[in-house]
């Protein structure tokens, strides 16, 4: 069976760090695309960063570039998500998920397994 689980999330105050980790089971997704994507209350999952097979190349949502940093390691089948200078706007419950593709890809329909999902909330 398939699992993505994510950890790490919680409540920190704006400005502060979290580091989120998806562990992935089952199967190896070392030849896949990942992704991190978040949902706050009333709006739709947006994706945040992406990661492609290697770790050689990322994407970032021009909302959190320069403040996120996406990760991989292969040997662990772990994609880690570094979330610097967080803001109140970051509050979401935040999933990982593993892509169809081995390069990167933002869309949700290009991710066809995911996490349950970890709630950041950040406070003012």
């Amino acid at each position: 069976q398939v699992q993505l689980v994510e950890s790490g999330g919680g409540l920190v105050q704006a400005g502060g760090s979290l580091r989120l980790v998806c562990a992935a089971s089952g199967r190896t997704f070392s030849s896949n695309a990942m992704g991190w994507f978040r949902q706050a209350p009333g709006k739709e999952r947006e994706s945040v960063a992406a990661i492609n097979w290697s770790g050689g190349s990322a994407y970032y949502a021009d909302s959190v570039k320069g403040r996120f940093t996406i990760s991989r390691d292969n040997a662990k089948n772990t994609v880690y998500l570094q979330m610097n200078s967080l803001k109140p706007e970051d509050t979401a419950v935040y999933y990982c998920a593993a892509g169809r593709y081995s390069e990167i890809k933002s869309r949700i329909r290009d991710y066809n397994y995911w996490g349950q999902g970890t709630q950041v909330t950040v406070s003012s």
